[in-house]
C-alpha cells in the first residue's frame, strides 16, 4: 500500500505483544496531532468476564485511548465472524469521521481479515448446518475435521480440530459453495480501505518459552477464579467461550477431570500449537511489514515507516 492509510492493523501470534504496541502508536500519534481509537480483533476478548484468560487491557491500562468491541458479549453468545465485520467496519468507519485514526488489534485471522479485505460471507443454510450437527453427535468431530483436512487443508490448519461450531461452518460452506474456504479470499486481495499491516515476530524458541510462561501466570493470577464466576453466567452453555484455550481446561480441573498440572501442559501445548497457526495466517498478508518484538527501537521504527506523516 502507498500514501497515507485510513486504518493501521498490528497483527502477530499470541504473546507478541500486539496491545502494548497499539498503546505506544496512539500516544506518539497523538503527540503528532491525530488521535488514535483502538479496534479489538481478538476473537475471545469480544466477551464480557473474559480477562485473565484473554490478556484484555484493564480500563486503567488502556491509558485513556479509547478501546472498542470488548467486552460486547455474553458468554452464553456464539460470535459470527460476519456479525463483527459488521460491527468492527462500522466502529472504523466512526473513528475516521471523528479525525481519529483507527488501529484494528488482535490475532484472530479470520477476524482481521474480514475488516480489512473486501471479503464477503458465503450464505447459510440452516438444513445443511443442522445435517452436519446431526454428523457431529453421530460421528465425532475427528470424523468431521478430517472431512475438512481432506478438502481445505488450508482452513484445517487455521481452524484447528477441537473448534466444532467453526469446523462445521467451513464445511457448510464447502458444500454450499463447492469451494474451499480458503479460498473465498482472492489470491490478490482487495482492499476494503487503504491500510498498513504491521505483523510482530519472535524467534520461535523464545516466543514458546514466553507463551508457557504467560499460561502459568493466567493461573497464578486469578483464571480458575474468573472461570468459576463465570459459571452462573452461562459459560457452560457458550459453545464458542467454553472452548477457548484456558478456559476449557480451568473448565476441566473445576470438573474434576483433569488436574492442574494436567491443566496447564494442554493450554500450554495448545496456545503453542495455535500460535504456529497464526503466523501461517499473517505470513499470507503480502503487504504486511514485519518487525521484531523485541526490537528495543520497535515503536520509534513503526511510527516512521506507518504511521502517516503529519499534515504541514
Amino acid at each position: 500500500m502507498t500514501g497515507s492509510p485510513d486504518l493501521v492493523a498490528v497483527v502477530g501470534a499470541t504473546g507478541t505483544g500486539k496491545s502494548e504496541l497499539s498503546l505506544a502508536i496512539a500516544e506518539q500519534s497523538a503527540a503528532a496531532g491525530r488521535p488514535v481509537e483502538i479496534v479489538n480483533a481478538d476473537a475471545m476478548q469480544l466477551y464480557r468476564g473474559m480477562d485473565i484468560g484473554t490478556a484484555k487491557l484493564s480500563v486503567d491500562e488502556r491509558r485513556g485511548i479509547p478501546h472498542h468491541l470488548l467486552d460486547v458479549l455474553d458468554v452464553t453468545a456464539d460470535g459470527s465472524v460476519a456479525d463483527y465485520q459488521r460491527d468492527a467496519r462500522a466502529a472504523v468507519n466512526d473513528i475516521i469521521a471523528r479525525g481519529a485514526l483507527p488501529v484494528l488489534v488482535g490475532g484472530s485471522g479470520l477476524y482481521v481479515s474480514s475488516v480489512i479485505y473486501d471479503f464477503q460471507f458465503p450464505v447459510r443454510d440452516e438444513a445443511v448446518r443442522r445435517s452436519l450437527e446431526a454428523e457431529l453427535e453421530r460421528q465425532g468431530l475427528p470424523v468431521l475435521f478430517a472431512r475438512l483436512a481432506d478438502a481445505d487443508a488450508g482452513a484445517a490448519a487455521s481452524i484447528g480440530p477441537h473448534n466444532a461450531r467453526r469446523i462445521i461452518r467451513a464445511l457448510e460452506v464447502i458444500e454450499l459453495t463447492g469451494r474451499p474456504v480458503s479460498g473465498q479470499l482472492p489470491e490478490e486481495p482487495v482492499w476494503w480501505r487503504p491500510t498498513s499491516i504491521v505483523a510482530l515476530r519472535h524467534p520461535r524458541e523464545l516466543l514458546v518459552g514466553r507463551l508457557d510462561r504467560r499460561v502459568e501466570a493466567m493461573w497464578q493470577n486469578g483464571l480458575l477464579a474468573e472461570v468459576e464466576a463465570l459459571l452462573p453466567l452461562g459459560i457452560e452453555r457458550g459453545t464458542t467461550a467454553q472452548r477457548a484455550i484456558g478456559y476449557a481446561q480451568a473448565l476441566g480441573e473445576l470438573r474434576g477431570t483433569m488436574t492442574q498440572t494436567d491443566a496447564i501442559a494442554e493450554a500450554q501445548s495448545l496456545t503453542r500449537r495455535y500460535a504456529r497457526r497464526q503466523v501461517s495466517w499473517f505470513r499470507r498478508y503480502r503487504e504486511a511489514r514485519w518487525f521484531d518484538a523485541d526490537d528495543p527501537g520497535l515503536v520509534a521504527e513503526v511510527v516512521a515507516q506507518v504511521l502517516p506523516s503529519p499534515s504541514p
